[in-house]
């Protein structure tokens, strides 16, 4: 049975760092591509990250570009978001992405 549990999400002010984390169980994740969206209230989800099956290649939104590094560890079958910089246009519910399948989405609020 294919899952996907984010963890990490919380409250930050603004220019402080967060990682997010999502597990994965029923498939090995470095075999899949892997996206990181985020939806903001009143806003269309958006695709922040993405890290490829193939070499691991990531890509990132350009609003976030230089502040967010998506990172894999094989041996926990696991994921990881870095945020830095973290502005309060950041603030979301974050969710990892596989396919048809998604997370359930960690609360991301970015506010002094």
């Amino acid at each position: 049975q294919v899952q996907l549990v984010e963890s990490g999400g919380g409250l930050v002010q603004p220019g402080g760092s967060l990682r997010l984390s999502c597990t994965a169980s029923g498939f090995t994740l470095n075999r899949y591509t892997m996206n990181w969206y985020r939806q903001a209230p009143g806003k269309e989800r958006e695709l922040v990250a993405v890290i490829s099956s193939v070499g691991g290649t990531t890509n990132y939104a350009d609003s976030v570009k230089g502040r967010f590094f998506l990172s894999r560890d094989n041996a926990k079958n696991r994921m990881y978001l870095q945020m830095n910089s973290l502005k309060p246009e950041d603030t979301a519910v974050y969710r990892c992405n596989m396919g048809v399948y998604w997370g359930q989405g960690t609360q991301v609020t970015v506010s002094s």
